[in-house]
């Protein structure tokens, strides 16, 4: 049995370092050597979805690892499911791989924290999904909820890492006073780190909810990337973000959820369009319809809506106001153009970005109000910084 281990690792090895489409990066789900030992003759709990791949062939990391005898006593799946394909918001349930018979556990239905009992009969828990370093993107909560869980329940956890795709760092921090589940940590709306150097900082802030006992983390790095460099990602990481231009632009046109502004859910171009059903937000029309893999009740459903269409707009990095503050002057409705202000505060992480915007003050002096900040946290992001 040994020997056959041995053979297919050394096959998955010669072919991992393909970093999919970027020829020099290997992720940490394909440097198997460095953590195969660390589970073998363990019973392994795997967070993963559908962008936990290895290889030129993009093999899920569940099917390698079986094939080299792990023993995979169950897979929790995230929002959007195992397989990536569940709408935002949409409850996902229990069930089964259909491929391996693995029973899958919800983190995004009863509970968003691994309970005790789902925990009992498993050893470690690797980690290996990929995020797009927006603080509102939920990855990063369930692997909060899961590094809280394993240090309360003395479990061993290996966060396997992968670029960032969104590699800033800006934006106000959240308070705790507007923690949830789009906002877990006091962090900005664009981090700037990878999952493992998150998590890093999650244990060595003391961010877990008993402080008493960290979780007992390994990461296992990436080569091939380091900070500043551009990442395209091969698999959509979610339903409504399909590409390059959709990452670039989801951290600053996600808060117009919590308005009647659409952000295009409902058609194949989500989060690069802005519109309403009002010719007053410009001339560019689209029609939000239901579209399954995208999402099957978007928001305007059979309604055109008018506005901008930002699909071809390269003046895109990190966070911004601008769309935001032009679609609000643009209303005239004043606070009524925040139809879920709550939501908006939980986005932000704050109540002060919404106030502001009500008294009329400008980007420059919103942006200015969380400077000192975001100065204190790049020093913090320091400490845990990998690449």
């Amino acid at each position: 049995m040994q020997a056959r281990t041995l053979l297919i690792l050394f096959f998955l090895l010669a072919i991992s370092p393909s970093g999919y489409t970027h020829s020099k990066i290997t992720t940490g789900a394909e440097h198997i050597a460095q953590y195969l030992s660390l589970i073998q003759g363990k019973r392994v709990g795997m967070v993963v979805n559908h962008t936990s791949i290895v290889g030129i062939e993009q093999t899920h990391l569940l099917d390698t690892l079986l094939k080299l005898d792990i023993k995979i006593v169950k897979v929790f799946a995230p929002e959007h499911g195992f397989r990536g394909n569940t709408d935002a918001g949409e409850t996902v349930k229990d069930g089964k791989d259909l491929r391996t018979g693995i029973p899958i556990i919800s983190l995004y239905g009863n509970n968003k924290k691994p309970t005790a009992g789902q925990l009992k009969d498993i050893d470690v828990i690797l980690f290996d999904i990929q995020d797009v370093g927006a603080r509102f993107y939920t990855y990063i909560s369930t692997m909060y909820y899961v590094m809280e869980a394993c240090a309360e329940n003395r479990k061993e956890m290996l966060v396997l890492d992968r670029p960032n795709p969104c590699d800033y760092i800006d934006g106000p921090i959240l308070k705790s006073p507007y923690r949830s589940f789009v906002g877990m940590l006091p962090i900005p709306i664009l981090h700037g780190c990878t999952i493992g150097e998150l998590a890093q900082m999650i244990n060595g802030e003391g961010w877990i909810a008993n402080k008493k006992n960290a979780c007992l983390l390994k990461v296992i790095p990436m080569t091939g990337w380091k900070h500043g460099e551009p990442y395209s990602l091969p698999i959509k990481p979610s339903p409504n973000l399909p590409n390059d231009q959709s990452i670039r632009l989801y951290a600053s046109l996600c808060p117009f959820e919590a308005t009647h502004i659409s952000v295009g859910r409902g058609t194949t171009f989500p989060f690069q369009v802005l519109g309403a059903p009002n010719k007053k937000y410009g001339s560019f029309v689209f029609t939000p319809r239901s579209l399954p893999g995208f999402d099957k009740n978007p928001l305007h459903q059979g309604i055109a809506c008018y506005g901008e269409d930002l699909r071809n707009n390269a003046n895109i990095s990190g966070f911004t106001l601008y769309y935001f503050l032009r679609f609000y002057q643009i209303s005239g409705e004043g606070a009524g153009f925040f139809s879920r202000p709550r939501w908006f505060d939980l986005l932000m992480g704050t109540d002060t970005v919404r106030k502001a915007i009500l008294r009329g003050e400008s980007e420059k002096t919103i942006r200015n109000s969380w400077k000192k900040e975001l100065q204190a946290y790049r020093e913090t992001r320091k400490k845990y910084l990998l690449y």
